[in-house]
């Protein structure tokens, strides 16, 4: 029965995640989060963290890790599977009738209109993660229980992204680094 809910949550999950991997964090802490109960607030932080660490989509890295956390490797297989399912079948008829109706204005205007939604879930996703990382997972957003350490090692971060055109990867690396180095600090 694990299996059927594992493969059913990541098929719905793999199904409305339109826009990318950011834009399913949403779809992705309800269904595992919020519904399920198969992770913690601090533990689905920690799985977006590891996801953009790894090779891959972040709904199938999610899809794997919860897979195997609630039902070893069958648990992987079917929530992997139930997550990739939907993209492979809307992709094929996507491509076929993309290819055939490009042109259209009509299908020019709907694309178009996506795309704000998609960015109000990727903004959605990104403000629940950031007060999580800030404040804790359940905890109230006040300025005395404030993480300003992660606070700073996130502006930091935004800087060298936005302004310096530095690697993700070496960002990530830093982060850690500085993090590592205010623990050792005392901080």
């Amino acid at each position: 029965m694990i299996l059927l809910q594992l493969f059913w949550s990541f098929l719905q999950i793999g199904a409305f995640s339109f826009g990318g991997g950011y834009a399913a964090v949403p779809l992705i802490q309800s269904q595992i989060v919020d519904q399920h109960a198969w992770l913690a607030m601090s533990e689905f932080t920690d799985l977006i963290t590891i996801s953009q660490m790894t090779p891959g989509p972040i709904a199938i890295n999610a899809a794997t890790f919860v897979g195997i956390k609630i039902a070893g490797i069958p648990g992987a297989l079917a929530a992997t599977f139930g997550c990739i399912l939907p993209s492979c079948i809307i992709v094929t008829l996507i491509a076929r009738l993309y290819l055939k109706y490009r042109s259209l204005d009509l299908l020019q205007g709907v694309l178009a209109s996506l795309r704000p939604a998609v960015v109000a879930m990727i903004a959605a996703a990104g403000i629940s993660i950031l007060i999580s990382a800030f404040w804790g997972s359940g905890a109230v957003i006040r300025l005395a229980s404030t993480n300003w350490v992660l606070v700073v090692i996130f502006g930091i971060s935004v800087f060298l992204l936005q302004k310096g055109k530095m690697n993700a990867i070496a960002v990530m690396v830093l982060a850690g680094v500085l993090k590592l180095a205010a623990a050792l600090a005392g901080f």
